[in-house]
């Protein structure tokens, strides 16, 4: 997952559980906030109650008690109300209790604060209850809740859009290194030193190391090339002149049988060495992007004349020869370097091949690529020597005559040009080697 994915999503589960705390906490503050205000009405309207308090208000209380011990009154829409109640001659001590219950108003319900506050006028003792509704409370918080939640979330949704531009901001010199200093480069003469323009320190110290890093590459790949023409000439040169002392030996009119022989086992293991320095040396310029020079090859052609190199070798071992290759495609490349791709395949398919064995070289065109695949009815590949016979010196099978750098060359050959090579075998069955073409 992309860095700004990832610093999306926890930029998104964060937002959400600050709105889960708020659509929860929010009301519950906004309740207590509330009580908070109506417990100080009511403390205020007692306190104003208690402080007018006259002989006027308890004659109209004792007319009220005629008819009942209590006195009421309340708001005409029955959000308030107060209570006077006589509850005896005995001294009561004075408190003030807050409490919630429903209360029935001329046949109305409804849930009510209510102050209730015990004190002595007059040698009597009375009890004071004062109420207010909180049925709205109930409907407050709920608005609040979701008016809460759809407000969040239109945030959260506007935030997540411009989290996402900025990122994209800051990244972008970030994906400008990698797209220009990495994945395009192939090799360190095509590494492009300008600098990438980036408002991030961090960026900048990364644009700078990378060009500092590839210097270095660059000079060790010079390196490296110059061990490796020291290389050729060294070696070569020396298996050269022993290969020509021992040619000249060989002509010799008093050489024995027995001498020739030694002479001629050395001229063979001197032209195996010889192949062998070749070939290492061809992998090695090739990793290194020596071959440069790239033309419009055509892959039928090359395939028919790797295919006429090998009659000889196809004849002598009756293979049955099929090549299913309809359409000619042109691809750009090296053509010395592909047509030692298909050779060094094809000869491994023919190499290890059974006698009156089938040969076959088919194509299949997708949407991306263009692929050729190259079929042998030979003795296979255990699963276990699959991955590894693209490695250097190792052999299927070690009866056969080769070095072990035939496929080498070829995953070489293939990784230069981006060409996918896979692997289809089953022991006793054969092998298929497919070679995947990207499409220009």
């Amino acid at each position: 997952m992309k860095l700004r994915s990832q610093i999306s999503i926890f930029n998104v589960i964060t937002r959400l559980l600050l709105i889960a705390i708020l659509v929860f906490a929010l009301p519950m503050l906004i309740e207590h906030v509330v009580y908070k205000h109506i417990d100080k009405t009511l403390l205020e309207k007692k306190q104003k109650f208690i402080h007018n308090l006259g002989q006027a208000e308890i004659n109209e209380f004792l007319n009220e008690s005629i008819k009942s011990d209590t006195y009421a009154s309340f708001s005409v829409l029955h959000d308030e109300f107060i209570l006077l109640s006589k509850v005896g001659d005995k001294p009561q001590q004075l408190t003030s209790v807050y409490i919630d219950e429903p209360r029935i108003i001329e046949g109305q319900q409804d849930d009510y604060r209510i102050l209730q506050y015990a004190f002595n006028y007059e040698g009597n003792a009375y009890a004071l209850e004062i109420g207010s509704s909180i049925a709205e409370i109930t409907e407050l918080t709920f608005m609040i809740r979701i008016f809460t939640l759809v407000l969040l979330l239109v945030i959260v949704l506007v935030t997540f859009l411009m989290d996402a531009l900025f990122i994209d901001y800051l990244l972008k010199p970030f994906y400008k290194i990698i797209d220009t200093k990495i994945r395009r480069v192939n090799d360190p003469e095509s590494f492009n030193f300008t600098d990438i323009p980036s408002h991030s320190t961090d960026f900048r110290e990364l644009d700078e190391v990378l060009n500092q890093m590839m210097r270095r590459i660059d000079n060790h790949f010079k390196q490296e090339k110059q061990f490796i023409a020291n290389v050729s000439h060294e070696l070569l040169t020396p298996i050269s002149l022993l290969k020509n002392r021992f040619e000249n030996l060989l002509q010799h009119p008093q050489l024995d049988d027995a001498v020739a022989d030694k002479i001629v086992a050395s001229l063979r293991t001197l032209d195996m060495l010889r192949k062998i320095i070749n070939n290492l040396l061809l992998i090695s310029k090739i990793e290194n992007n020596q071959f440069r020079e790239t033309e419009a090859v055509s892959l039928k052609n090359l395939v028919r004349n790797v295919m006429e190199e090998m009659e000889d070798r196809i004849a002598e071992k009756s293979l049955e020869l099929t090549i299913d290759f309809p359409d000619d495609v042109v691809f750009e490349g090296n053509r010395t370097l592909l047509y030692i791709l298909f050779h060094n395949i094809i000869s491994n398919a023919v190499k290890y091949n059974a006698t009156r064995g089938l040969l076959l070289i088919s194509t299949r065109e997708t949407a991306g690529s263009f692929e050729i695949s190259i079929t042998d009815s030979g003795q296979g590949i255990p699963d276990s020597e699959v991955v590894t016979i693209f490695d250097r010196f190792t052999r299927i099978d070690q009866l056969q005559e080769g070095q072990g750098l035939g496929l080498a060359i070829a995953s070489s050959i293939a990784r230069f040009h981006r060409v996918i090579i896979s692997v289809d075998s089953k022991v006793g069955r054969g092998s298929t080697f497919t070679l995947q073409f990207p499409k220009v």
